[in-house]
Parts: C-alpha cells; structure tokens; sequence
C-alpha cells in the first residue's frame, strides 16, 4: 500500500505573535542590565583597576554613555532601596526585585539573589537577616540574607492611597532618563506612587520606602502617610513617628543620632531629630543631578541610588 507524503504542520508557527510564543530561549540586548558607577565630584571617567573596561563616571560623563546604551538598545534598570554594612552596600531593585551586595570599592558583585517582594523599594540589614519594603504588596519581608527566602511577612503601617495636600511639590522623574533617544514606553496608572496591593488582593494602595535598622528597632519611611516611623519588630506596634518634610519620602539613613530622608519630589535630603521631627539639615540637589530615591549613609559618605540604574556617593 502507498502511503500519502508527509505534510509537516505549522499550526504553531502561523503568526510572528505565535512564533514568539513558542520559540526556544532568547537572549537579546533587552535582557541586559549594564552597571554604571557614578561618583559625586569627578570630572570624565575613571577607569576601575579591578573591573577592565569599566570606568567611574563623573556627572559630566554620564548623559555621552546614557546614550550610548540607548543607542545600543539596553534598557535602564530600577535601583531604589540601599543599605550600608560592613560588608558592602545591598542594593534593592525594583525593576526585578532581586538583591545585590556589592563593593563600595568597585561595585563588584559580591552576592545576588531573587526575593519574593513586589516592586520594593527599601533594604536594611539587621545583622542576621534583610528587611525589605514590598512597596506595591504594602508588606515589609525578612528575608535570608544568604538566599533570600522570606521568613516572614509584616503590614506595613500607614500603607494606603496617596493624597495631594494644597503646596506639595509637583511629581518629579529622572532627568538622565531624558538622554535616551529611545524613551521606555509609559508606565500604566495604578502602581507604585499611584497603588498597589494589599497582601496579595487587588486594592488601590502603596506601602513603604525607605528603612533602616538600630538598636533592634525598624524605621520605616512610609509616602502614603508621609511619616517615618520606629516599629519594635517583635510585637509589629509602632513606638513613634515624625512627620516626613514632603509628600514622598524614600530612603533613610544615619549619620550619628539623626536620621536623614530622602524625598524625591523636593529633590533633597533632610537631616532630622528623631525625637522631635525637626529639621536640623538640608542638602538640595540641582534639577541636572541624578533623582534621589534609595539612600544610606556609611563612612561619612552618603549614597544614593537614581530610578534610572546610577548610584551616587556624596561627601558628608
């Protein structure tokens, strides 16, 4: 008997949409993340004696490589939550929601892994394990400072809707994100500074930034109440709290016993007494600088992260 000829069947492979559906793993330059190492005060580039062929980047420097990776169709990755330790700097991205630690020296990585958090933006380190803000579950996570792994959830208090008060400062965005000719296409309403989730189920709501860890206490800054609070991680009950100077606060830091915070719609860091709320110090960034978002004090340096991929170091 004659067998009718085989018919390879494309049912699969029909359409350009379908084809990528199905196709096998692909790396392109969208998959990457490049590294940029800014620093405060240098002119040009710096090459980085552990790293061949990368370079500390005055701010001068930073918008010719901007371009040149957009130009190159690498995307911009999300930096927002930092934490200074002895051991290096943990570096929070909200873009993938993985943790770094890094070198102050070089920003080699030193370690990396993924967490369960959802668009955080804060990290701190209480000598065992790391603390995260999950801005968009309004959860804060401790997690495994080796791998990650959550070891418990927390609400996160005074998460909610953000307002607008008569006088705020107008939102503010990245100006490096202005150098790329090849802007990223825009977000959609509904998360981070606008809502997020609540503890898994749909709610409109966000949660908190910036933290920090001393003496067995968290601070928490948190934008939808515009406090920053001191929570006794053992009960979860808030001790105390002061008013933040704007309408979005974001990363905090120390320098002796007063805590600086961040907020990224005034473009300044403010310097307060945590026992009253006062302001003692104010350091304002020009409109030109890197946008503050995450930020920690180590050293008599402070650092802080843009929401473009840049970290910045400024001398105390």
């Amino acid at each position: 008997m004659e067998l009718p000829a085989f018919r390879r069947h494309r049912r699969l492979r029909g359409s350009p949409a379908i084809r990528g559906l199905i196709r096998e793993t692909e790396l392109t330059a969208a998959h990457l993340v490049y590294p940029l190492f800014i620093e405060a005060g240098l002119r040009g580039r710096q090459p980085i004696a552990s790293m061949p062929g990368q370079d500390r980047l005055g701010l001068d420097a930073l918008g010719e490589e901007s371009r040149a990776l957009a130009g190159l169709k690498i995307p911009a990755v999300l930096l927002f939550g930092l934490q200074a330790t002895k051991e290096g700097l943990w570096i929070m991205d909200q873009g993938d929601d993985n943790v770094y630690l890094v070198s102050y020296t070089d920003g080699k990585v030193i370690r990396s892994f993924h967490t369960e958090a959802n668009k955080a933006s804060g990290i701190t380190h209480d000598g065992e394990a790391i603390w995260m803000a999950s801005t968009y579950s309004r959860e804060i996570i401790r997690a495994d400072a080796m791998t990650g792994k959550t070891i418990r959830k927390y609400f996160t208090p005074g998460a909610g809707v953000i307002y607008k008060m008569s006088g705020d400062p107008s939102g503010r965005s990245s100006p490096l994100a202005k150098a790329s000719d090849n802007p990223a296409p825009a977000k959609k309403k509904g998360g981070g500074f606008e809502q997020g989730y609540t503890m898994g189920a749909a709610a409109p709501g966000t949660g908190a930034h910036g933290l920090e860890w001393r003496e067995g206490k968290l601070w928490v800054a948190v934008p939808p109440a515009r406090m920053v609070y001191r929570v006794d991680p053992k009960t979860w009950t808030v001790e105390h709290s002061f008013p933040s100077a704007g309408n979005r606060p974001h990363g905090i830091g120390w320098e002796g016993k007063y805590l600086w915070c961040t907020d990224s719609n005034m473009n300044a860091f403010f310097k307060h007494d945590v026992d009253s709320g006062a302001i003692i110090e104010r350091i304002q960034l020009g409109d030109a600088d890197p946008l503050p978002h995450g930020m920690t004090v180590w050293n008599g340096y402070m650092w802080y992260c843009d929401d473009v991929g840049v970290v910045c170091k400024l001398k105390m």
